[in-house]
């Protein structure tokens, strides 16, 4: 997680396959999927205003995970964005953003003003062949100075390549000013599908 003080194209490829995905989408929870808890707990830790009154971007939200735990943790005011059409629409059935929208990230630059959001989150979407690590400032944009961002990403091996472009980026950004460190700590591992069918 970063205080912010202050594109790479998209695989087609990889928007069409989570577009075909999302009418089969697994339970994650099957898994032991925390990355949406934990993210949600570790921004609720460092809010210094009262929750429900924080606008929270959820980026790469999804079928609307992350969401349903920054309720829990009483943030009320929640826009989303995906690239996803289908799973925009189960997130809107869960009724729990006010604000959703469509942005293929990498592609496009975020559908928002500067500055406008007091924490920006994406969730399980930095990692190979899904979200490029070229969207971070977009990010940073979007967050008002002093607001948060939250990211997470994964350790496994195929995606040791792309955390380390994400690191560097983070670091250029921090050196710059724009942004430093208040948080950072590993998540605990979950189940592949492959994993999952070995148990």
């Amino acid at each position: 997680m970063f205080r912010d003080s202050g594109l790479v194209k998209e695989r087609t490829s990889s928007r069409n396959a989570w577009q075909q995905w999302t009418p089969t989408w697994m339970d994650v929870a099957v898994l032991q999927y925390q990355a949406p808890r934990l993210a949600a707990a570790c921004l609720a830790s460092v809010f210094q205003e009262p929750l429900q009154d924080a606008l929270v971007l959820d980026v790469a939200c999804g079928t609307g995970l992350v969401a349903k735990e920054l309720q829990a943790k009483g943030f009320c005011r929640l826009h989303g964005l995906d690239g996803s059409q289908g799973m925009l629409e189960h997130a809107c059935r869960k009724g729990i953003y006010q604000d959703l929208k469509r942005c293929l990230l990498g592609q496009e630059a975020l559908p928002a003003p500067e500055g406008c959001y007091d924490a920006v989150l994406i969730v399980g979407a930095l990692s190979e062949g899904q979200v490029p690590t070229s969207v971070v400032p977009e990010l940073l944009r979007v967050t008002r100075p002093g607001g948060y961002l939250c990211l997470t990403t994964r350790s496994n091996t195929g995606n040791l390549e792309y955390k380390a472009q994400l690191q560097q980026v983070l670091n250029e950004l921090e050196q710059r000013g724009l942004w430093r460190k208040v948080m950072d700590f590993a998540m605990p591992p979950w189940l592949s599908p492959k994993e999952l069918w070995e148990l």
